[in-house]
Parts: C-alpha cells; sequence; structure tokens
C-alpha cells in the first residue's frame, strides 16, 4: 500500500467515527486521539475500520507507537508492502 492509499484510508476511518472532528486539521507529527480529542473507544474502533479496509489486523500491543497519522501510514505501508 501507498502512503496515499494509507493515509486515505486512514482519514476515512476518522470520519467514520468521529465525524464531528476534522483531521484535515492535524498536522501529519501531531498526536491524533489528544489532538482531535478522541477517547480509546473511538481509537479501537478507528483501528478495526482501517483492519477492515486494509486486512492488516493492528494489535493492541502496537497502538502506543501508532499516535500521529504519519506513524499509521507508515505502519500501513510497511504492512501492505
Amino acid at each position: 500500500m501507498n502512503p496515499d492509499d494509507a493515509r486515505a484510508v486512514i482519514l476515512a476511518a476518522i470520519g467514520q467515527v468521529a465525524p464531528e472532528v476534522d483531521p484535515h486539521e492535524l498536522g501529519p507529527d501531531e498526536e491524533i486521539w489528544f489532538g482531535l480529542d478522541l477517547d480509546s473507544m473511538d481509537q479501537l474502533q478507528i483501528m478495526e475500520h482501517i483492519s477492515t479496509q486494509t486486512g492488516v489486523e493492528v494489535p493492541e500491543a502496537d497502538y502506543p507507537k501508532l499516535q500521529t497519522i504519519d506513524d499509521l501510514v507508515g505502519y500501513l505501508s510497511a504492512a501492505v508492502s
């Protein structure tokens, strides 16, 4: 998966779980969860949407290192290459 496709999947997942926020307001290095005021349930749902769309299972143990959009883009790009 190329980075642009990964970013699109991530932004779509955020939009589905939290339609009231605009993920485009985040810089690539800003923390998603605090920057968009999302809680752990939102994070879990976003990761589930990403997994459904990409087929990549993201173990909860990896969540702490996936804090920014760039973190997620890199993770997905590496997992689906």
